[in-house]
């Protein structure tokens, strides 16, 4: 009988306030619910995801399990990951290019920043996106998703970097 080793990412998470409360039950049986059997794959994918900080689209951890066993299926990675975002160990969100993107182990709901000079993005939270999404509430009576938003402009340093070199062109031209 295959024995199986706890798993940081399989351990339960708890909602605040309610530490002996479960929130996330044991993955294996969410797994057998949802018609799914406790494979060796899927083992895999847990395991992976385990050693994967932040965010993950389908087709990377498809590759990386891949490097470890060439007989996984992007199938079963994607049917897998629909089950985990159930149970709340994944969310997903779409990155700036439109690809469907994992956020692994979630903590609170973010959007992101990405600067389209040198390419870097951040996370921003409910409290950093508030004026905006409350603005499109009163104007609009729109109701922003917000870890389905990325806001796409210059960082600081870029900011700074394209003033600088506009500066110069205006200069050099007068």
């Amino acid at each position: 009988m295959l024995q199986v080793q706890l798993l940081s990412i399989l351990r339960p998470m708890v909602s605040a306030g309610s530490p002996t409360q479960p929130r996330v039950p044991d993955v294996r049986e969410h797994l057998r619910r949802s018609g799914m059997r406790w494979t060796p794959q899927r083992r895999l994918i847990l395991e992976v995801l385990d050693q994967t900080a932040g965010h993950v689209t389908g087709s990377d951890l498809v590759e990386r399990c891949r490097s470890i066993d060439p007989a996984t299926t992007p199938s079963t990675v994607y049917r897998t990951l629909r089950a985990l975002e159930d149970v709340g160990l994944v969310r997903h969100a779409h990155g700036l290019d439109g690809r469907e993107e994992f956020h692994v182990r979630p903590g609170d709901e973010h959007g992101h920043l990405h600067c389209e000079g040198c390419g870097s993005s951040w996370e921003i939270g409910s409290d950093e996106a508030a004026a905006t999404i409350e603005a499109f509430r009163r104007g609009r009576g729109f109701e922003i998703d917000l870890s389905h938003l990325t806001v796409v402009g210059r960082c600081r340093s870029c900011a700074a970097a394209a003033a600088t070199s506009a500066s110069s062109d205006a200069a050099s031209m007068g």
